[in-house]
């Protein structure tokens, strides 16, 4: 009985698994402010947007895919870093809602896209009107739903890179002043973990830039992020001519109408090349994230002119060394100077100069220790002498070059 519990158990949470495999949480907010959360497989959203498996796979957690901004038939796929979602005219799917970096963006999605609540306007003759609200929502909504949606991705994205970058800096900076005037081996790790974080903060940065300029850098790409175009079409004449009849009375609501409808109309039904609207959106951000870039390049390179300065240090210390090898070196020479004559007046050999003249050795001994004594003072002053400061300036020169 417990074996056949426990392989039940195991079915029960295998098919689990399978579940959670298949079956994501998606958040859903259409252009009416109205959302709905989603647990559907990966076959009801491809179904639901009509892009194809390919184009769903990058908004797969569990797959490493670089940032990247995709303009489909009818939807735009969009992989920012924790952001992952499909955006189409009407509506915008963001991938697991309950994340904790994904709720902020959830939140200004509401904010941004949930459309403002009616004012009723009531004239002198006791009538009422809702112009107002008309009126607000044109001024408010000249943007395509699409790009709404996508200004509020960008700008998460970039304000959430941009803190990263901050946070670096402020615990990056402190810890590299206190290598440079301490160096030991538990600074030396702390720097060494922060040139990590950086380098990899620096690449996810670089990645969402590329993106953003591989955008900037073709026009047809661009204009494919244009769905509201491409669903309601070219603008015909007649329409037109129906929209110039359908203007107000009023000479203040009519310009702001008239303003409205052109912005519109140049955005929806506009030159399919006319990607102005969009390329003045990306090159905001573009700038933002460029600016996030330059705090890192600036903050390498300062981790660089640390690494320069305590190499420095390095072989300040190295020379230091070796002028004290040398000068025992030079200690030793003179020191075996004296073992020679030692030697050679130790051995059992007869000399004949040496019979009555005692004061021969005396003076031999002398003689050899004021020679090992020059000897000795000269290397002494050539270790400290103004050549070798110079060869040392030298070297610190080129270091810094």
């Amino acid at each position: 009985m417990d074996r056949e519990r426990t392989a039940a158990t195991a079915l029960v949470m295998e098919g689990l698994k399978k579940k959670a495999a298949t079956a994501r949480s998606w958040i859903l907010l259409d252009s009416s402010g109205e959302e709905t959360i989603l647990d559907v497989d990966k076959y009801a959203i491809m179904h639901r947007v009509q892009i194809h498996a390919r184009d769903l796979r990058i908004l797969d957690p569990l797959l490493s895919y670089p940032s990247t901004i995709m303009g489909r038939e009818r939807a735009i796929v969009l992989n920012l870093e924790h952001i992952k979602a499909i955006i189409t005219a009407e509506e915008v799917l963001l991938r697991d809602p309950f994340e904790e970096n994904v709720v902020p963006v959830v939140e200004e999605l509401r904010r941004r896209l949930h459309p403002l609540a009616p004012q009723i306007v009531q004239d002198e003759g006791g009538e009422n009107l809702s112009v107002q609200h008309d009126l607000e929502i044109i001024d408010e909504d000249e943007s395509p739903f699409e790009f709404r949606a996508l200004e509020v991705a960008l700008e998460a994205i970039c304000s959430f890179l941009d803190a990263r970058t901050t946070e670096l800096e402020t615990s990056a900076y402190p810890a590299l002043d206190e290598l440079t005037s301490k160096i030991s081996s538990k600074n030396l790790d702390s720097v060494r973990k922060l040139k990590s974080a950086m380098s990899r903060l620096t690449a996810r940065v670089q990645k969402v830039r590329d993106e953003l300029e591989q955008l900037l850098d073709d026009d047809d790409d661009m204009a494919d992020l244009y769905l509201s175009r491409k669903l309601f079409g070219p603008l015909s004449p007649l329409s037109g001519s129906a929209a110039t009849n359908w203007g107000p009375a009023s000479p203040t609501i009519g310009s702001r109408i008239s303003r409205a409808s052109r912005a519109s109309t140049a955005t929806i039904h506009g030159n399919d090349n006319d990607v102005e609207e969009l390329e003045m959106l990306l090159e905001a951000y573009f700038m933002q994230i460029d600016g996030t870039l330059n705090k890192l390049t600036t903050l390498r390179e300062y981790i660089d002119d640390t690494e320069d300065y305590i190499n420095i240090q390095l072989d300040n210390q190295r020379n230091q060394l070796i002028q004290l090898e040398l000068f025992l070196s030079s200690g030793t020479v003179s020191l075996s100077i004296y073992s020679l004559v030692a030697g050679i007046f130790g051995m059992n050999i007869p000399y004949s100069w040496n019979n009555n003249h005692a004061h021969v050795f005396r003076l031999v001994v002398i003689f050899f220790r004021n020679r090992v004594r020059f000897v000795f003072c000269r290397n002494h002053r050539l270790c400290s002498s103004e050549r070798a400061c110079w060869l040392l300036i030298v070297h610190v020169t080129y270091k810094l070059a």
